[in-house]
């Protein structure tokens, strides 16, 4: 029988080139005191592993236990379970990452110690490394790990993560990094802020200017000047003033395509949306159609779940409905009017308040048919409803722009992160020892 040969021992050199990503390899250019190296060379990695639910409490007894990425979001960590006798522990300035289900969350680890769980993995570094810039680096390469996550059951392995490459700066260009990227990112978050704020005050004022509408006192000096008074504002019931009906409440069958089968959730912002959208045959859509046929001029509204949501339909409708109500325009109110209306805060909250059911809440077509609304006469709708489109129209072109900051900003980000890991920051000192020196120090 043959001797088996003696494993080959590396020579410094053989170890540093194993450790070291080749040129060919390496997804960029970085400055020449930098360089390349697979993550496994210079972190450790932790994986979590699930414990029993009956091991843990919601009573503060023992240290945190992170289930998953629900407990990471913004760098802020929820405690929602403790454990008393932990399996898997993460130590202060871990860098914790999800890897199943949501992949990519980033937190960088402030507690003394939590247990982790399997959708958790802890990157734990060394002299060689400052966390906060592992975290703004993880952060950075993020998006790789969810692309690499993209299966049947969204996750990433250990192997992912180990043999990632990643550029590795001397240890005092990795704390100016950290440095500029905080100093950088701290004006974009008070912009951020600002804009957040902003843009949360939308539903306020549009509560506000719906409020005015329907109290009146948006069209207080029309009426003066057309010699009418509140009193010539009348309540009727739903029923009275439109024909109230609702979609199927049976689950056809569906298919790849066919007549599209609209539900609450193709409706938001006023329009049908195509999301989640499911198709019918022909013989479902007629029999639909028989009892809750929709025409331009009719409102849809949300009854079932979400409650909310009316579209008045402008275009010749070639779709059928399931769980939505249908108020069909008989010539007795502006279809506007009454839109704007259902979208009011006072008409919504009342509907939630008054909403039936303990898993799913939904108000009846009864009790759509019996509601009340004050309509004014025909041309002070029409008044109240041009005022309105211009109002908000204006409202939500304000929101759009403040959606539109928040995304430049968020894109601001993701492109001083991708410049700060190449180098392009301004922080470099080129006369710096070369990290090649630090890797040398970790291999040997």
């Amino acid at each position: 029988m043959a001797k088996a040969k003696k494993k080959e021992t590396l020579t410094p050199e053989e170890r540093l080139q194993a450790a070291l990503v080749p040129d060919w390899e390496q997804p960029y250019k970085v400055p020449k005191n930098w360089c390349w190296v697979r993550f496994s060379k210079i972190i450790n990695l932790i994986s979590g592993r699930d414990a029993k639910l009956t091991d843990c409490n919601s009573l503060g007894i023992g240290i945190p236990y992170i289930l998953g990425a629900s407990n990471l979001e913004n760098n802020v960590f929820t405690i929602e379970r403790w454990i008393e006798n932990p399996q898997v522990i993460s130590l202060k300035n871990d860098v914790l990452l999800s890897v199943k289900g949501t992949i990519g969350k980033v937190y960088l680890q402030k507690e003394e110690k939590v247990n982790i769980s399997r959708q958790i993995m802890a990157i734990r570094t060394s002299s060689t490394l400052f966390p906060r810039f592992t975290y703004w680096l993880v952060n950075n390469i993020s998006d790789s790990f969810r692309q690499a996550g993209n299966g049947l059951i969204p996750g990433i392995s250990r192997e992912d993560i180990l043999q990632k490459e990643v550029p590795f700066p001397p240890l005092p260009e990795q704390q100016r990094i950290v440095d500029r990227i905080e100093s950088l990112f701290a004006k974009l978050d008070e912009a951020k802020q600002k804009t957040q704020e902003a843009l949360n005050s939308y539903e306020t004022r549009k509560a506000a200017i719906l409020h005015k509408a329907f109290t009146g006192e948006l069209t207080a000096r029309w009426r003066k000047e057309h010699g009418l008074g509140m009193e010539s504002w009348e309540k009727y019931k739903f029923n009275d003033i439109l024909d109230v009906r609702d979609g199927t409440h049976d689950s056809p069958t569906y298919f790849d395509q066919g007549f599209p089968l609209i539900t609450s959730k193709n409706l938001k912002d006023g329009k049908i949306t195509d999301k989640d959208l499911k198709f019918i045959s022909k013989e479902d859509y007629d029999k639909i159609n028989e009892r809750s046929k929709v025409d331009i001029g009719d409102i849809l509204f949300a009854m079932i779940g979400t409650i909310g949501n009316p579209v008045v339909v402008e275009t010749q409708p070639k779709f059928a409905i399931k769980n939505v109500a249908l108020f069909k325009n008989i010539g007795k109110a502006s279809p506007y009017f009454v839109k704007y209306f259902l979208e009011s805060k006072k008409v919504i909250d009342r509907m939630e308040k008054d909403a039936k059911g303990s898993t799913q809440k939904f108000v009846s077509l009864g009790y759509l048919r019996a509601f009340n609304i004050l309509l004014p006469k025909s041309k002070e709708q029409t008044e109240i409803v041009r005022i309105l489109d211009d109002l908000l129209a204006k409202e939500q072109q304000a929101k759009e722009a403040a959606e539109a900051v928040l995304d430049q900003i968020d894109l601001m980000k993701k492109s001083i992160l991708a410049r700060a890991f190449r180098g392009e920051l301004g922080t470099n000192n080129p006369a710096e020892e070369s990290a090649v020196e630090l890797v040398k120090n970790i291999i040997s």
